[in-house]
């Protein structure tokens, strides 16, 4: 009998790159929580039977990226939160207009 691939294994592995990629947006969280709930019953078909599947690596690769993925997004998240209560937003608009004096400035003095 010729081995069969994890039905899910691919849509881990792409789960798990968009976590990381999208991190910056604050939605990375939610594709790393949908491929560790996906990849679980993935990992209960290849523990039924290990021998019937070949492409137990790619689950494997899929779940370490998933793990870096939450990571990466709990860490930006509190980067964010911390920038927010610790700068503040009035801080931060200063310094936006702060920057736009100094373009203008600069384009003046050319």
């Amino acid at each position: 009998m010729e081995n069969q691939k994890l039905p899910n294994a691919t849509t881990v592995l792409i789960l798990a790159l968009l976590s990381i990629m999208t991190c910056w947006l604050l939605v990375g969280l939610i594709f790393a929580v949908a491929a560790i709930y996906i990849s679980k019953g993935d990992l209960k078909l290849y523990h039924e039977n290990p021998k019937r599947y070949d492409n137990y690596q790619t689950l494997l690769i899929g779940r370490v990226l998933t793990g870096i993925g939450i990571f990466i997004n709990i860490f930006y998240l509190v980067f964010v939160i911390y920038v927010y209560t610790v700068i503040g937003f009035e801080n931060l608009d200063s310094f936006n207009k702060n920057i736009e004096a100094k373009k203008e400035y600069i384009e003046e003095h050319r």
